[in-house]
């Protein structure tokens, strides 16, 4: 933790000492707070006190609230939320969505951690102040699912999805089903009903592929 003191000749010196705090402890600190209590109840007291650190010291390190937020965002997909990118490596889309949806209960019904996924919970809780970041989040969902439907169109591209499979409208139910169990997670609902939620999801799967199928056609 830094310390400050009231001596001038101290003050002087202050600018070039070296951080007296860990800062990728300090960031998952905030992804705690940030996690538990979303992006506008997570207040800039409970973001200090849990990080270890004063106000000038978190604007100096980290800039304001919300640009410390996308620092924690960008460290929390590197780190718990790391499979949702993984799983695009695997050898069938199949594989793919079964290790996004086992993958989703796993981060998010976590004891070791909030319930939910950060990122869906700082979104729910956005008011005007938040607008921007509710956005910001919206867009990073975007770009996730549209990295989801290249995948299909891959798997489409080489056999291993029919042909009148909509890899856009398959990504889009995936990423709704994750949503959907980010929320339910969040409310409690207990992990045995969620991997329940995964593994119906997952007979469904033959129908999901056929798009005319799927629409009666």
């Amino acid at each position: 933790m830094i310390t400050f003191t009231t001596k001038p000749w101290r003050q002087k010196r202050s600018a070039g000492r070296p951080k007296k705090f860990d800062e990728d402890e300090a960031l998952d600190r905030a992804m705690y707070v940030f996690w538990k209590k979303g992006y506008e109840g997570a207040s800039l007291s409970d973001l200090t006190r849990a990080m270890g650190i004063n106000p000038p010291s978190l604007y100096r390190t980290f800039g304001n609230k919300q640009a410390l937020f996308w620092k924690v965002l960008e460290r929390f997909g590197e780190g718990p939320a790391a499979y949702v990118m993984d799983c695009l490596q695997e050898p069938t889309a199949f594989e793919v969505v079964k290790a996004r949806l086992y993958g989703s209960v796993q981060m998010m019904a976590d004891p070791k951690h909030p319930w939910g996924c950060m990122g869906t919970q700082a979104a729910a809780t956005c008011g005007e102040e938040g607008e921007s970041v509710r956005k910001g989040l919206i867009s990073v969902r975007a770009k996730t699912q549209a990295a989801m439907a290249e995948r299909f169109e891959r798997a489409k591209a080489e056999g291993d999805l029919p042909q009148d499979c909509d890899p856009k409208a398959l990504a889009c139910y995936i990423a709704t089903l994750v949503l959907g169990i980010s929320l339910q997670a969040a409310s409690g609902v207990s992990r045995k009903a969620l991997l329940q939620i995964v593994e119906d999801s997952l007979m469904a799967w033959p129908i999901l592929i056929h798009n005319g199928r799927r629409r009666g056609g």
